[in-house]
């Protein structure tokens, strides 16, 4: 991975480049922003940037020299890689050294770390794995040894947020009794989450959501098949996460997702309580991960079907049975009722994230949604 190999953030490429080249890259670094950024790409290109055995005068890794060959290929011996995983039994301490190999699959297909594919990689796409204790013994002994092939081993931890607190005070032993030749990135998608006593120890960068017109460049690069226009019209509504305008491209699990704001959108109009009472309690079984994600397809639709009313077709980014569905639908999002029916799903969507009794959240936004589609 190179700095090259990723769109907007130069800023940020800038100053990572100069804190490598002048030696004064911390031993603690976090990289955080919104998902979908390419974060972690970021943290892989530093990391190439640093062991690089050839810079070129641009300020890039040479990817050609036997240290970035070994990096482009997750094969450097001194990386180290932390991340989420489940417990395979309760004895587990569950390494992330036992699921390197979905790893290496994982950011060969997903570089901009959709957390729904490792979920997917892991087998449960309705898990929650965090870092367990184990992982950070396992990362401790890793960094205890003398870098072999390079002046300093590394370790990059995605996710710190997800840290079971156990293992957040063997990382902070790491980071407040550093060893001389080791460096360790951090990359969050949510940096409020990560325990106080580690976030004041790191020093910070941030990596703000990219612009329409990088996300669309970055977009166009791994999908040939679509037109000019229509990656456009997605990069304009993605909110500069890649990932997010990758669902729209790809219509990822928006059938499914149309079926059930179809039924809840029917059932809310025709007042269908009881109905909607085993919608919420089906919408409860399907995980906190998937939640989230419908909550916020939700609201994407709420929003195309309020500037449908506009009658200008170039505002709508919808697949076919969408706008299908929508046409006769979106009369019912209106200007009284679009902002009130928008925040809450964003409120569900918080109760969700903060472990609430999904049962209880749904049910109360069907009701929300009775209402609010009649005024």
């Amino acid at each position: 991975m190179k700095f090259s190999d990723i769109e907007g953030h130069e800023e940020v490429k800038m100053r990572l480049r100069e804190m490598v080249d002048n030696d004064r890259l911390p031993h603690a670094l976090l990289l955080h922003g919104p998902s979908g950024t390419g974060k972690l790409k970021m943290a892989r290109a530093l990391v190439t940037y640093l062991h690089c055995e050839n810079r070129t005068p641009e300020g890039d890794s040479c990817g050609r020299c036997p240290s970035c060959l070994q990096h482009a290929s997750l094969n450097h011996v001194d990386l180290h890689f932390s991340f989420p995983t489940l417990k395979k039994n309760s004895q587990d301490p569950a390494p992330s050294i036992d699921y390197i190999s979905q790893w290496r699959e994982f950011l060969e297909e997903s570089p901009y770390a959709d957390f729904t594919e490792w979920l997917l990689k892991l087998g449960k796409p309705n898990g929650q794995p965090v870092i367990y204790v184990g992982e950070g013994i396992s990362l401790g002994r890793e960094l205890s040894y003398t870098a072999r092939a390079s002046k300093h081993k590394t370790a990059i931890v995605w996710l710190p947020e997800r840290f079971q607190d156990s293992c957040a005070n063997k990382l902070l032993k790491l980071i407040e009794e550093p060893y001389p030749d080791t460096k360790i990135i951090l990359v969050s998608n949510n940096s409020r989450e990560i325990l106080p006593t580690i976030f004041s120890r790191l020093q910070r960068i941030e990596m703000k959501r990219l612009s329409p017109e990088e996300t669309a460049r970055a977009l166009a690069k791994e999908y040939k098949g679509f037109s000019e226009e229509v990656i456009s019209d997605v990069a304009e509504i993605c909110e500069g996460s890649v990932l997010k305008g990758k669902e729209l491209l790809e219509g990822t699990s928006n059938e499914k997702m149309l079926n059930e704001f179809m039924t809840l959108m029917r059932l809310a109009f025709q007042r269908k309580v009881g109905e909607l009472k085993q919608w919420s309690e089906n919408m409860a079984g399907i995980g906190r991960e998937e939640q989230m994600r419908f909550l916020r397809y939700f609201s994407r639709m709420l929003r195309e079907n309020f500037l449908m009313n506009f009658g200008i077709d170039e505002l709508n980014v919808m697949t076919s049975k969408e706008k299908s569905f929508s046409k006769n639908f979106s009369k019912f999002v209106n200007a009284s009722n679009v902002t009130n029916l928008i925040n809450e799903m964003d409120r569900a969507s918080k109760d969700i994230a903060g472990n609430a009794n999904a049962k209880i959240v749904f049910f109360d936004l069907s009701l929300s949604v009775i209402i609010l589609l009649r005024s």
